[in-house]
């Protein structure tokens, strides 16, 4: 990975250590000083607040005491428990930590070689698609001798500190810490990609078969190393950190250390009238302030669980601010989940193989059409298509697609008012199969995926789309918006994302002598029917074959039948408008295929562009004999290139 990693303000972590040490002094970052502006943007400390080094805290400083836990960390004073949850969260994923916190051996302390340390640590994450290396001086806020922000629950250890002072630089102070997304953390930490479910607006926790969904995704995404965290949203009439009757903290972030589902044994199946258990296990970054709802610590459920099966099932609890709940208490009692996938790329794995696409994209502002790349949502029926547009391919009959879109993470530019994040989202529409241009107009395209619009930095979508071509359009929500964006699109098979940029065929000087397209013409074949039959059984196996100049587009096969929905979308850019265009339908045979009839269209911009159904002739001209079966067509011309 060092090869490919970025270093924030261009600081050299080495390079600084290797000054600072042969000058026998401490680092102390230029970058993000140890006073106030480090600290805040616009409010001002309510009492001075001093900044102290480790050594200046305790006896025996340390990065990690007995190793890393989700249980090292309290929140401070600062309004960031999603971040302490990100941080649990992490902890309980070595291979993800280690990326965060690299060589994690050579920056601790070494109580043997005092003169090698030199008061500074690096910290990677993950931004905007880069890997990003933020050095840091090891000078933390303090208030009477004690840490303010996110500390450990041993005096002594300091990883927490350093990670949250490097991730406050990253967003410009700690003060714009304040307020924030554990799923925006995680992503930070890991390059995930995240998604966020409403569980009170889905029902999960009235519809009991949804319940099961969620729980078999919840309980995938964490055996795959995944990372889950939850909160209850205040409604009008609670306030945050308000806690309910059950014991939970309102607009507060719990990380999720565990998912089980339990077969009991005998015993227990009569203890609870059921075979299974379905369990998740949560942590409170404040470490104290617990459920108190059905197995919660004191609760008649656990009076019926010897020692030994807690054990075998997995039910063990590690420390205080941890507790289990059954799933379904869970959906009814939290009201939204952030999860982030780590997807797996790798050819060398067991699990599923994802094809990962990345698209670093902007939408920016022309008062040219055809130029600007920000017009709104699809709301905005004049502009919306003035938007970045990006063309991929679904390869197999039906594929599982995940998109992620991000914009920019906009906390740096808290301290001239405009820190929070722009409502954004994306639309996908099924294209024609041989489609290079930009889109101009929507007439045949059909609409299969929208996204939530919101205003979170990470909109997320899963979808299963049927074999054909796609284009995905990213947008701000109101027209004008001006902000950067990556893509991240995630397929079985190779999907060959990338962006649409031109709005018709390229003139070249080869133009001027093979000629330069005169009419745009795009056409969909939705059916055909009353074929003739041609096995044993009375069916057919139809495609069909669409013919423009010297450009041939075919269909898939639908099997068995005479009567076929085909769907197929094409457009031509014509040289020679004088040349109609062809659509034939054939059978489809092992030996060879049989032709079964065709339309000859003339396909020019006067024709009707209302659906038509059209009669099948043999081989030859327009008045070419009547054969069994017709087709159903739109078909939509235009001599202006730009208009479809």
């Amino acid at each position: 990975m060092s090869s490919s990693v970025q270093l924030f303000r261009d600081q050299n972590y080495h390079k600084l250590k290797g000054q600072c040490i042969q000058q026998r002094r401490l680092f102390e970052d230029p970058e993000f000083p140890a006073s106030d502006e480090s600290l805040f943007y616009q409010s001002a400390p309510p009492r001075k607040v001093e900044w102290k080094r480790p050594k200046d805290l305790c006896e025996d400083p340390h990065l990690f005491v007995n190793g890393i836990s989700s249980h090292d960390l309290h929140q401070g004073i600062l309004g960031n428990c999603w971040f302490v949850a990100a941080c649990s969260c992490l902890a309980l994923r070595k291979t993800l930590w280690q990326q965060v916190i690299p060589d994690f051996n050579e920056q601790e302390w070494d109580p043997k070689n005092p003169e090698k340390y030199a008061g500074i640590f690096r910290f990677r994450f993950w931004c905007f698609g880069e890997w990003t290396e933020v050095v840091v001086d090891d000078l933390l806020p303090t208030m009477d001798g004690k840490l303010i922000y996110c500390h450990s629950n041993v005096k002594n250890e300091f990883w927490s500190a350093l990670l949250e002072k490097a991730y406050a630089k990253l967003a410009g102070s700690y003060e714009a810490l304040d307020g924030g997304s554990a799923a925006d953390a995680i992503v930070d930490f890991t390059g995930a990609v995240a998604e966020s479910i409403d569980l009170a607006q889905g029902k999960y926790g009235e519809i009991i078969s949804e319940q099961m969904k969620l729980f078999e995704d919840l309980l995938k995404v964490h055996k795959r190393g995944g990372l889950i965290s939850c909160y209850i949203t205040a409604s009008s009439g609670s306030t945050n950190e308000a806690e309910t009757e059950m014991g939970l903290v309102v607009g507060h972030a719990y990380a999720v250390t565990a998912i089980r589902k339990l077969r009991l044994g005998e015993r227990l199946i009569f203890s609870f009238k059921a075979e299974k258990l379905f369990m998740i296990r949560l942590r409170n970054p404040w470490g104290k302030r617990e459920w108190n709802g059905a197995w919660s610590d004191n609760s008649e459920e656990w009076k019926k669980v010897s020692n030994s099966e807690r054990k075998s099932l997995g039910l063990t609890l590690e420390n205080d601010g941890e507790f289990w709940m059954t799933f379904e208490d869970w959906c009814k009692n939290f009201t939204d989940v952030d999860i982030c996938r780590i997807v797996n790329t790798s050819y060398f794995s067991i699990h599923k193989t994802w094809e990962k696409k990345m698209m670093h994209g902007a939408w920016a502002k022309n008062s040219e059409p055809l130029l600007n790349r920000s017009g709104g949502c699809f709301d905005n029926k004049e502009t919306f298509l003035q938007n970045p547009q990006y063309v991929f391919d679904v390869k197999k009959t039906e594929d599982k697609v995940l998109v992620s879109l991000q914009q920019e993470d906009r906390r740096k530019y808290k301290k001239e008012g405009k820190g929070d994040s722009i409502p954004i989202g994306f639309e996908i529409f099924k294209v024609e199969d041989n489609r290079r241009y930009r889109l101009h107009k929507l007439t045949v395209q059909e609409r299969v995926a929208t996204s939530l619009y919101i205003n979170t930095r990470t909109v997320f979508l899963k979808r299963i789309l049927k074999q054909g071509r796609y284009i995905l359009i990213p947008t701000t929500y109101h027209p004008g918006i001006i902000t950067k964006f990556i893509l991240r699109l995630f397929t079985d098979v190779p999907s060959k994302l990338r962006e649409l940029k031109a709005d018709k065929p390229k003139m070249t000087c080869w133009s001027l002598l093979c000629g330069y397209p005169h009419r745009v013409t795009q056409i969909k074949i939705h059916s055909a029917e009353g074929l003739q039959k041609q096995d044993r059984s009375g069916g057919a196996d139809p495609y069909v074959l669409i013919k423009c100049e010297n450009q041939n587009m075919r269909s898939s096969v639908q099997h068995d039948t005479t009567s076929a929905i085909f769907d197929t979308q094409v457009i031509f850019y014509r040289k020679n408008i004088d040349s109609p265009i062809i659509v034939q339908v054939w059978n489809s045979n092992i030996l060879c295929d049989q032709f079964l009839g065709q339309a000859v269209l003339a396909a020019s911009p006067c024709d009707p562009r209302e659906e038509q159904t059209l009669q099948l002739r043999g081989r030859g001209s327009r008045e070419a004999a009547e054969v069994p079966g017709h087709i159903t067509v739109k078909v939509f011309s235009s001599d202006d290139l730009v208009e479809l």
